[in-house]
Formats: C-alpha cells, sequence, structure tokens
C-alpha cells in the first residue's frame, strides 16, 4: 500500500487528527461540516455545482464524491424501497392524539430507513428512495375535506400540525445531540398549499389577508424551523401572490431565511422549477435558463427535476451569478457532511442499525397499536362491543378485503397486510360468512383473478422496463407485479426505481391459468402506448402518443386453458399513467347484498372510499373523483343504497369507514347502529378493527378534521379564506366536531384552574371499564370578533381504570396566547382578557370555561 493512500485509510478509521493534516480540508471529518462545504464547493466546477444541485447527484468521481439522491419517501413508513412497515396515514396517526407514540412510530421509520440505506450503499445500489433525505412530514393545513392529499396532514388544526410535526421531524433526524444527523426530514409544502390538485401548476393565491396567512398556514412551518431545527423545508408548486412558492422571494428570503433564521436546504417539489416556464403553467420565466436563475436567486437550494442543469447556461447569459449558486451549493454540501455522507460507516454510528429491524415484529407491534389509537368511534347505540362468540355476524363491504386500500398513499411494501375481514375471522376464530356487496363507486360485484397469473419468476406478471422508447438493449429494471397493476407519475413518482419518469417503456408478460368458464372483464387506462396481445393475437394496439383513455374489454376463457398475456406500454410525453386488471363482475342491487345476509343479525359493513382515488393527482374515471380530490364528500351512493336496504330489512349494522378525509355521513348516521372511523390504517389495521368491535381494546381516537353534514356546508373548493371552514371558522353545526370521539366508558372532566402557566383539571372515568380520554385545551380572545371561534393549544392523555379520579397539568406558557394583532400587523401576545376551554371536544357542549387576563 502507498504511504498516501495508507495514511488516508488509518485517518478514516479514526486514528488521531495528527495525520489528518495529509487530507485535503473537505475530507477531514475532524473539521466543521461549514469549513468542509466551504472547501470542496471550491474544488468544484460550474457543471459539478449544477449536477450536485438536483435530486439525482451524479459522482463526481475526481473529488471522491459519492452519489447521492435526494428524494426518498417515508410519509408513514419508509415509502416505495421494498420492504419496510407500513403503519397507519398520517390523518389517522393524528387521531390519537399521541405526540409521544408518534415519535416512537417516526423512530422506528428512521431505523429502517437507515438500515436500508446503508445496506444499499454497501451494494453499490444507492439512489431514488433509497437516501438520507425523507420529503416529510407534510404539514399543510387540512382546510377542506376535498383535497386528495390531505390524508398526508396532520389535520385542520394548524397548531397541531406543528406539535406533532416536530416529533415526526425529532423521530426521523434524531435528537440533535450527536455529530450527524440520523436522517434529514423535510417540512412541506410551503406554503399555503392544499389543492385543488388539478390546477395546482398554474392556481395563484393572489389576495390572501395577513391574518390569514400567519394565524393559519403558516404557524406549523414556523414551529417546525424555530422549535424543530427541521433540515430542509419544500417549497410548493402554486403561485402565491404572483410568485411561484419556489421562486418566491417573499417566503423563501424574507420569511424563511431572515425572519426565521432558516439555515438548512430548501427543495422544490418535484418538477416545480419548471412549472415555471413550461406553457400552461405559470409562465413567469421566459426558458429554462431563466426558471432555473429565478429558483437559485429566490433561495431554492435543490431541484426535484432536471432544470437546474441549465444553470452554467444561465450564468453565461448573466441571469444569475457564480457566486449565488455557490450559496445553495454550500447549503447542500453541509447538510450531506451532517449526514456523514462522506465519511466511512464505522464513525457514524447509525450505519450500525441492522436489516433485522425492517419489518421486525417489534415494528408490527407498534403498526398495530398505532392502528388500534387511531379509531374514532362516531356513533353507538350500545351494539358495541360485540362479543366474538356472537352468532350470526357477517361481513360486507368493498374495503372489507382490501389489502392495498390500507396502506394509503406512498407506502413501502409490508410482509403481511391484515384486512379486516382477516382481522375479524382472526379474533372470532371462524371464517365469517362474507360478501363484499359492491364497489367502492359502482353497483357492482367484482373481484380480482390478477392471482391466477404466472410468470418465470413465480406468482404474478413479470415486467422488463427500458429507458428508451424502443425497447432497445437490455432491460434497465425488472420487477414483479402480484397483484392489480395501478402505476402513474403523479407528483413525478417513476413506475419503478430506476425508471425514466417519462420516454420509457415496458413488457409485462405472464400466464393466466382459468379456474372456470366464464366471460371475464380486462380493465385498462393508459396515456401513450399500448399493445395487449393474447396467445399472440394484438387485441390492442395504440402504439403513438395518446390522451390518457379508459378501456374495458370482455375476455371468454375456458376452465383450465392457458392464456399468454403480454401488455406493452410507451411513455412520450407528460404524464404517464398504466392500470391493467382482469375481474370478475357482475351488476348488483341493494336487494342482492340484503339476501346475501338473510341469515345474518348483524351486519359489519366495512366501506368508505379508497386511496385509488383519493390521492395525489390520480388519473381515475370515477364518479365523485377529479384527479386524485373528491367533488363531493357524500359516502359513495351505491354503498348508501346498500346500507338503507340493510336498516330497512332489520339488520343491526356497524358501519367501518375507511378514507382519508371526512366523509359525509348524516344518512349513516340515522341508519346504521354504530359508526367506526378506520382512516387508512396500515398493515395491522385489520387487527386494530377487530380489537375495536370486539372490546380488546377501548376506542380513543379523537377527529382531527371536521365531519361535515354535507357538501353544501363547504365553500368554494379553491377559495383560500378560512371563513366557514373548519371548527375555528365555521359558524353552523357540523356532523361530528373537531376533537369528537366516544369510548365504551364515560369521562368527568372538572373546571379548569389556570395558575403559574399551567392548566389543571381533574378527570374521572365514570364508567365500568378503563378507558382512554383526551383532554384538549382551546383559547380565544372574546375581544378578537374577527378571529377564529377557538383554536387549539394544548392536548393530553390520560388513562384511568373504572371509578379512577387524576389530576391533568397542561403546560399553557405565555406564548401559546399569541394570536394576530391587526392594530400592529403582525402576531403577538395582545394584553387583555382570554377564555380558555377544556373539555373532550371542540363543541361548545363538552368544554368548561374560564377567563384570564394576560
Amino acid at each position: 500500500m502507498k504511504i498516501k493512500h495508507f495514511l488516508v485509510a488509518i485517518v478514516l478509521a479514526g486514528f488521531p487528527s495528527f495525520v489528518s493534516a495529509q487530507l485535503l480540508p473537505y475530507q477531514n471529518h475532524e473539521l466543521s461540516a461549514e469549513e468542509r462545504a466551504e472547501d470542496l464547493c471550491k474544488r468544484l466546477t460550474l457543471e459539478e455545482k449544477s449536477l450536485l444541485m438536483m435530486n439525482g447527484s451524479p459522482a463526481i468521481e475526481r473529488l471522491g464524491i459519492p452519489s447521492f439522491d435526494w428524494w426518498s419517501e417515508a410519509l408513514h413508513g419508509v415509502g416505495r424501497n421494498g420492504l419496510a412497515t407500513v403503519f397507519p396515514s398520517c390523518i389517522g396517526m393524528a387521531a390519537s392524539f399521541d405526540d409521544d407514540l408518534i415519535e416512537e412510530v417516526f423512530t422506528a421509520v428512521s431505523d429502517e430507513a437507515r438500515a436500508k440505506n446503508t445496506l444499499a450503499r454497501r451494494e453499490g445500489k444507492n439512489g431514488k428512495y433509497k437516501g438520507l433525505s425523507f420529503w416529510t412530514p407534510n404539514i399543510n393545513v387540512f382546510r377542506d375535506p376535498r383535497w386528495g392529499r390531505g390524508q398526508e396532514t396532520y389535520g385542520e388544526d394548524p397548531y397541531m400540525n406543528g406539535r406533532m410535526g416536530l416529533r415526526v421531524v425529532k423521530g426521523l433526524q434524531g435528537d440533535g445531540t450527536g455529530k450527524y444527523y440520523k436522517l434529514h426530514a423535510c417540512a412541506k409544502h410551503y406554503a399555503v398549499h392544499s389543492g385543488p390538485e388539478k390546477t395546482r401548476h398554474s392556481f395563484d393565491i393572489e389576495r390572501l389577508p395577513a391574518r390569514e396567512l400567519w394565524e393559519t398556514y403558516l404557524p406549523a412551518f414556523r414551529m417546525l424551523v424555530k422549535n424543530g431545527k427541521v433540515q430542509q423545508v419544500m417549497c410548493a408548486y402554486q403561485r402565491f401572490e404572483g410568485s411561484p412558492c419556489c421562486g418566491s422571494d417573499r417566503l423563501l428570503n424574507s420569511i424563511l431565511r431572515y425572519d426565521w433564521g432558516f439555515d438548512g436546504l430548501v427543495v422544490s417539489d418535484c418538477g416545480a422549477i419548471g412549472d415555471f416556464y413550461r406553457e400552461g403553467r405559470h409562465e413567469v420565466s421566459k426558458d429554462a435558463k431563466a426558471a432555473s436563475a429565478l429558483g437559485v436567486l429566490s433561495g431554492t437550494d435543490v431541484e426535484c427535476g432536471g432544470v437546474y442543469k441549465n444553470l452554467p447556461g444561465a450564468v453565461k447569459r448573466g441571469d444569475v451569478k457564480e457566486s449565488d449558486i455557490d450559496v445553495c451549493v454550500k447549503r447542500l454540501l453541509k447538510g450531506r457532511f451532517e449526514l456523514g455522507d462522506f465519511d466511512p460507516d464505522s464513525i457514524v454510528p447509525w450505519t450500525s442499525i441492522p436489516m433485522s429491524v425492517v419489518g421486525s415484529v417489534k415494528h408490527r407491534e407498534l403498526a398495530r397499536k398505532m392502528a388500534r389509537e387511531q379509531m374514532v368511534l362516531l356513533k353507538n347505540n350500545g351494539i358495541l362491543p360485540l362479543s366474538p362468540d356472537a352468532a350470526n355476524i357477517m361481513v360486507m363491504g368493498p374495503n372489507a378485503a382490501d389489502s392495498t386500500m390500507m396502506w394509503g398513499i406512498y407506502y413501502g411494501q409490508p410482509a403481511h397486510t391484515v384486512t379486516a375481514l382477516e382481522g375479524l375471522n382472526a379474533r372470532t376464530g371462524r371464517k365469517l360468512p362474507y360478501a363484499r356487496a359492491c364497489a367502492v363507486t359502482r353497483m357492482t360485484d367484482q373481484e380480482s383473478v390478477f392471482g391466477n397469473f404466472h410468470c418465470s419468476k413465480g406468482k404474478g406478471m413479470e415486467a422488463s422496463y427500458w429507458n428508451n422508447t424502443g425497447m432497445s438493449g437490455q432491460p434497465d429494471v425488472e420487477v414483479v407485479y402480484t397483484s392489480a397493476i395501478s402505476l402513474d407519475n403523479g407528483g413525478n413518482t417513476a413506475f419503478a426505481p430506476g425508471v425514466n419518469l417519462t420516454n420509457f417503456t415496458t413488457r409485462i408478460k405472464g400466464t393466466y391459468t382459468a379456474d372456470r368458464d366464464e366471460m371475464l372483464r380486462m380493465v385498462y387506462n393508459n396515456d401513450d402506448g399500448l399493445r395487449i396481445i393474447i396467445n399472440g393475437d394484438t387485441v390492442h394496439n395504440r402504439w403513438k402518443t395518446d390522451p390518457l383513455n379508459f378501456r374495458d374489454r370482455e375476455f371468454a376463457v375456458e376452465k383450465g386453458k392457458k392464456y399468454y398475456i403480454e401488455v406493452d406500454y410507451m411513455q412520450l410525453e407528460d404524464d404517464a399513467t398504466l392500470n391493467f386488471d382482469i375481474l370478475r363482475s357482475r351488476d348488483v342491487t341493494p336487494a342482492d347484498a340484503v339476501a346475501k345476509a338473510k341469515d345474518a343479525e348483524v351486519v359489519i359493513f366495512i366501506g368508505g372510499i379508497s386511496p385509488v382515488y383519493e390521492r395525489e393527482e390520480a388519473k381515475v374515471n370515477e364518479p365523485g373523483f377529479d384527479n386524485g380530490d373528491r367533488t363531493s364528500i357524500e359516502l359513495p351512493e351505491p354503498q348508501r343504497e346498500i346500507l338503507k336496504a340493510l336498516h330497512s330489512a332489520g339488520k343491526k349494522i356497524v358501519f367501518v369507514n375507511c378514507s382519508g378525509s371526512a366523509v359525509a355521513l348524516t344518512p349513516e348516521n340515522d341508519v346504521c347502529d354504530a359508526i367506526l372511523q378506520a382512516w387508512y390504517p396500515g398493515e395491522q389495521g385489520g387487527h386494530a378493527i377487530a380489537d375495536v368491535i370486539f372490546g380488546d381494546y377501548n376506542p380513543s381516537g379523537k377527529l382531527p378534521v371536521t365531519f361535515y353534514k354535507n357538501d353544501s356546508q363547504l365553500p368554494a373548493f379553491d377559495d383560500y379564506l378560512m371563513e366557514g371552514r373548519t371548527y375555528r371558522y365555521m359558524r353552523e353545526a357540523p356532523l361530528y366536531q373537531f376533537g369528537y370521539g366516544l369510548s365504551y366508558t364515560r369521562f368527568d372532566i372538572s373546571r379548569p384552574v389556570y395558575s403559574n402557566d399551567k392548566i389543571k383539571v381533574r378527570v374521572k372515568n365514570t364508567g365500568k371499564v378503563a378507558g382512554t380520554e383526551v383532554v384538549q385545551v382551546y383559547m380565544r380572545r372574546p375581544a378578537d370578533a374577527d378571529g377564529p371561534n377557538k383554536t387549539l393549544r394544548g392536548y393530553a392523555r390520560v388513562t384511568l381504570a373504572p371509578g379512577e379520579s387524576r389530576d391533568v397539568v397542561i403546560d399553557f406558557p405565555k406564548h401559546l396566547f399569541e394570536n394576530w394583532d391587526e392594530k400592529e400587523q403582525e402576531m403577538r401576545v395582545v394584553p387583555g382578557e382570554y377564555e380558555l376551554m377544556v373539555g373532550s371536544s371542540s363543541a361548545d357542549r363538552d368544554l368548561k370555561k374560564i377567563k384570564v387576563k394576560i
């Protein structure tokens, strides 16, 4: 070994600092991250700097810089990176009102993420979704239930989003006491963003009162930046006051950098810089060079996309200075040094986390615990809990046996998913009668028979991907699909890791073995080129640029016969969509459901909506949905009609609603004996549903969003004014209030006492079973006539045995009285009289009030 290489090796192994003099400053891990970033930036060419500023940064071998991808997902578990524990959706976790458990969940998530990254780097397979930078949490205020991405948030209250977001950040990044961050978390989408999805690339929020900006849309971001030291902030797609958020000097420089002192990274939402100049989008820049310059000058350090490759040309043209680019590059290099990206595993303690944590028994138990706590009991006329030994129970509903529904959106791949049907069967110890009854949005009974496919790699269909449009050369990526194919590049999501977002092809093939004589339905939708070949016969061929199409083809099969099916897809422009499945289906009526339930006394109906339709830029043709948002918050009509028919037939109904947002359940409140809000409950959700229904767990969840009575209670979706929205500004009674949720026991909460920056109440369990209550604290300033009805300022969980009483003390420091001062045009604690309200929900009837002077 040459002496130079030997010296480098022993320094990297942690030998004393005298040897480090042989290294260049940026290679010396004993220097600060800032010093190393300053040194390395000086050694980079302009072209290299621009490459480092894109999310998929290639290796720069001459300087020993490894490849790095800033884009990984961990919304509620490590996403899009193979095996991982899938926890409940974020909106569900918010319903737990359990900050400690949320931190525990994201500590588990970061353990899995670090272990997977360490293995990927050692195998030379690091890349998109496999990195150390995770673009979560989403702390946008869920202002309108029609927004399909609201399920990614922690509800409609600014304080709650901030408080829970802080614990997500801590769980992901670590406590900040060590030399290296465990991961980078990212607060998104900054700012004033919550739909509609359809217009987000061109929409301008032109006029927003200062009060609403500072009191509703910014507080959570401010909390994570100033109190949580979040290392990344993602700017949003839309325009705010005429400027795209990723090109807004006011948002990114004046407020974020200067007012709040943020010194971390700003990353763009995917494709957001391209929106600056592309036709039909914001069109505020004349071309890609101008767009890249605007992004840099506004403070966007890392671009998710490819526009920043134009930065050298922008410098040459005079649109931006290289010194401006250096500011961004130093920040991103500092971030990588603080993650230990340049340093050996031996000195980065997080790299010792073993792969055995991924999908471990401990994490599965944690997923079940969270799924239990996030269940919200909305109605119970005494029917619950059911006895697991009770006869004549039947399970129905389109979501009862749907495993992928449980995962929500932005998910990983669990080792096993416990569906509601599986969980109910496991708890009763028998196979309960089951009928799907209808589809989520249509009066059809159908099932996928995709499970009858086999390929050379086993069960399912095998797919080969080429990052070209000619299927030429060796495939770049190969995967196997074991369930219905549902793919799109919404949110700039690749069909599979390593596949281009555009200009790619795939061949998906498998052999279908018929298990009966029947007429099946082949359903598929796509944009651009598609060929379908069955036993050598081409039954569909549109191999060209093509708009999104939805198609349906009958497909006759004979028992025992094999059918070789090949699906070829070519993506050429803009959006990419490919869905393919083979279904058994038939039209049904509510009377059919009643007939199937003729022997049942109690029907557990697992319904609601689905993340297939409710998600980022979903491209499906279903009534009630548009581009991932909802056009109506009512329960889909087929389910509503079946529930009504079952009730009329004298059946007792336990309705389990699965959704990522509020559903208007006014008719269901009349016909169902019990309603349980299950959200999208994750891989252990089926067990959790059974735990609550059969009384093994006493529900304690509370609504983090208002459940409106019907569509008529909603203001216009694209109106960002808060009047009439959420519990804070709604003037009429909703169906179920924010903070509402029933238990199998009852609690009494005393009148509060406020003293020494603390609120104290006494809580008593007046029922016959142990249970947990969530004590909630709200505040308002009576003199503030234009302010919110009330606003959440604290909460605490308390678990009590029957008859037990306990004092609950909640910190309430002076800064929590902060609100908007119209006269001074700022957020501050205005001296005067305040009203504190403490109780079990935001409803006035559930609150006890005191007045205090500040």
